[in-house]
């Protein structure tokens, strides 16, 4: 069949395949080239496809329905994503429009296999013919025919997967000697030779080291972003193309440039090639640069050391890439201003997972509660407490820690301030040199134009005033600066600084030591906390783990919502009920307590009589009933004073006085002899719904 169709061809003649039926319908051409650089170096390809045309005419077909499709010109065979002219021939072949399809070869229809069997069924079931130079096939009615364009369809299919292993072999062996071009990131250049150096501009050189010391110093980027705004220090950046293609331009810095300045390798001289892989999951049909992994020499294929020049050392950047892992939400997150000191390193001793801080009181009072599992599964809240006596125990585990080194301290922190101002200075002394080096170059500019030549004269001249304009305006800014900046520390000052260093807590509880400084500090001498409340007592164990591997062990008390859920509530009771029978009333019996040692459930130190009284209630429940029922009053159905519902309850009485007043609970006034009494309405329900929602402190 195949010499048929061959002597067919050789004679001019058209295969018997095509029949009037194939006639009837359109002749679709069909031309595609991978790239546009293809299609501007390989026109030799693109003529030979509309040739076709005439292929078409000698078949028989009327050239008024030979139609061609070349819409996926530039367009890779790879995928049917993005080929709108394959498309569109799949879908007239579908509507029974198409008798013949020619390309000049089947690759140019298809690289896969899948979309071209696809084709190739469609063609079966519609009774299209496909052509190409040498022959016509008829996959419906010819099953040598549908073999050999299967055969065809694996070899183009193969063809392309080895183009592109030889490729990326061949860009690995490049990159293996470092030797593979790419852009080179902010603070470098590559010369013409292909070596990559560091920015020949002083200046340039001088802000990527201070990008890095503020992070050093700050911790996140997002204060080191502020540190450059505050201070209009710009990004020295060379412009990759265009017309002004290598020359410096200083932008504005921001988040996602200072991202990858820290976890850019090069910085810290590394040659790394693949550091950002593709993940297929995750990408986006048509857009072959999505689903790029993030940042992690883990995935790289090539890690070169000591390659190139650096700025940081290999240390710092492997510091730098675990501080940023430490900032994300999910780890401990950065230093932030809130009044909890152990924000983002709590780790609950029941469930294992990560506390977090919340604040009330118009966030002056901190506490730290384990809600995920309550967050996403909709369990019980795991455990809560309030932040202030744990707090307290580890500031004083700390200033106990850094004692030995307060002096070194000090001086440490007096050597980075003036090593930040000489910083600063030097990049104003930059800046101001590259504005007088602006105003020079254009008066020369000026001075070596033809007087007569105004018309190159008035813009140099332009060019000029605006030199001088931004010269003073950079001398203003820097006088602003220089008015603004802190007076530098005097020798009695630094001192004085030396004598409070002796002297820590002091120090640590001054006010002008923000709370980022204390976190800061806390997280540089512990790892993280294991916090476990014991049977939902008073009682609290934590296990804190320092920097370095050692952990200790300690106990801190806590308040809670009342004295039943003291650790030492019967002992407590006893005790007092022991008190009042022995004759003492209950401010003799609160000053006793006190002597002894014992301590009340809420957030004060020491006991009062109406506590004792409390406690004394509970011990008789009926004797305080007899006691605080007023039998002369007529009540009307669940109706309690404030004193017999606090006792009910366990909470005290100024709190139901403020739901009265709230609006929570029902109330009414009652004269009686004595004097008005205060009535609350209170059924079982509403008593249920108040014991469920008043939580712990």
């Amino acid at each position: 069949m195949m010499s048929e169709d061959c002597a067919s061809v050789r004679q001019g003649l058209p295969p018997d395949k095509i029949r009037s039926r194939h006639h009837e319908r359109l002749a679709v051409v069909y031309i595609r080239q991978s790239t546009p650089q293809q299609i501007e170096r390989h026109q030799e390809s693109t003529r030979l496809q509309y040739a076709l045309v005439e292929r078409a005419v000698h078949l028989g077909w009327p050239r008024e329905r030979i139609v061609v499709i070349d819409d996926d010109l530039g367009r890779s065979g790879k995928t049917v994503e993005g080929r709108i002219g394959f498309q569109r021939l799949v879908a007239e072949v579908s509507l029974g429009n198409v008798g013949l399809v020619l390309g000049i070869e089947m690759s140019r229809l298809a690289r896969s296999c899948r979309d071209w069997h696809q084709l190739l069924e469609i063609c079966a079931v519609f009774d299209t013919l496909i052509a190409d130079p040498e022959a016509v096939y008829d996959p419906g009615g010819c099953y040598n025919d549908r073999l050999l364009l299967g055969l065809k369809a694996t070899m183009s299919e193969a063809e392309l997967h080895i183009l592109e292993a030889r490729m990326l072999e061949a860009r690995m062996a490049k990159a293996r000697r470092g030797e593979l071009g790419k852009l080179v990131p902010m603070g470098y250049v590559r010369r013409p030779s292909g070596e990559i150096v560091l920015d020949p501009d002083e200046q340039a050189q001088t802000t990527i080291r201070l990008v890095f010391d503020l992070y050093d110093r700050f911790g996140t980027i997002g204060k080191v972003l502020r540190h450059l705004t505050d201070h209009g220090i710009r990004m020295p950046v060379r412009a990759p193309g265009g017309e002004n293609k290598g020359e410096l331009d200083w932008r504005r810095p921001n988040r996602p440039s200072l991202y990858g300045l820290l976890v850019n390798p090069i910085y810290a001289g590394s040659y790394v090639y693949g550091l950002r892989p593709t993940d297929r999951r995750r990408q986006k049909p048509g857009h072959p640069r999505t689903g790029r992994k993030a940042p992690n020499l883990d995935n790289a294929a090539v890690v070169l050391p000591d390659h190139l020049p650096a700025y940081i050392s290999w240390d710092r950047y492997q510091a730098n890439q675990e501080r940023l892992r430490s900032n994300a939400a999910r780890m401990r997150g950065p230093v932030r201003a809130g009044s909890a000191l152990l924000s983002g390193l709590l780790i609950c001793g029941r469930c294992g997972l990560r506390m977090t801080s919340a604040y009330n009181n118009n966030g002056h009072t901190a506490r730290y509660l384990c809600g995920t599992m309550k967050s996403v599964y909709d369990a019980p809240l795991c455990q809560s407490l309030t932040a202030a006596p744990l707090d307290a125990l580890m500031a004083q585990l700390v200033l106990e820690a850094v004692r030995p080194a307060a002096l070194e301290v000090s001086l440490a922190v007096a050597t980075d301030l003036e090593a930040e101002r000489a910083a600063l200075e030097r990049h104003w002394a930059q800046r101001l040199e590259r504005a007088r080096y602006e105003v020079e170059r254009a008066r020369r500019q000026y001075n070596a134009v033809e007087p007569e030549n105004r018309l190159v004269a008035r813009t140099l001249e332009r060019a000029w005033e605006e030199a001088l304009a931004e010269q003073v305006r950079l001398e203003a800014d820097y006088d602003r600066h220089r008015r603004e900046r802190p007076a530098a520390p005097s020798p009695e000052e630094l001192r004085a600084i030396r004598a409070m260093a002796q002297d820590l807590p002091a120090l640590w509880s001054a006010e002008t030591t923000t709370q980022e400084e204390r976190q800061t500090i806390v997280r540089l001498l512990v790892e993280h906390i294991l916090v476990d409340i014991i049977d939902g007592s008073e009682q609290v164990r934590i296990e804190c783990h320092w920097q370095g591997g050692v952990r200790t062990e300690h106990r801190v008390i806590r308040p809670v919502a009342n004295a039943k859920a003291l650790s030492t509530y019967d002992a407590l009771v006893a005790r007092t009920s022991e008190l009042r029978r022995a004759g003492h009333d209950c401010v003799e019996i609160a000053d006793i307590l006190n002597r002894e040692g014992w301590r009340p459930a809420k957030r004060c130190d020491a006991f009062s009589g109406s506590m004792v009284r409390h406690l004394l209630y509970a011990a008789d429940p009926e004797a305080a009933a007899r006691r605080l029922r007023c039998p002369k009053i007529e009540r009307e159905p669940d109706e309690w004073t404030i004193p017999e519902l606090s006792m009910r309850l366990g909470v005290p009485e100024a709190t139901l006085y403020g739901w009265v007043r709230k609006g929570r609970l029902r109330s009414r006034s009652l004269a009686t002899a004595t004097s008005p009494r205060r009535l609350v309405h209170a059924d079982a329900a509403t008593i249920a719904a108040l014991e469920a929602n008043h939580g712990p402190p």
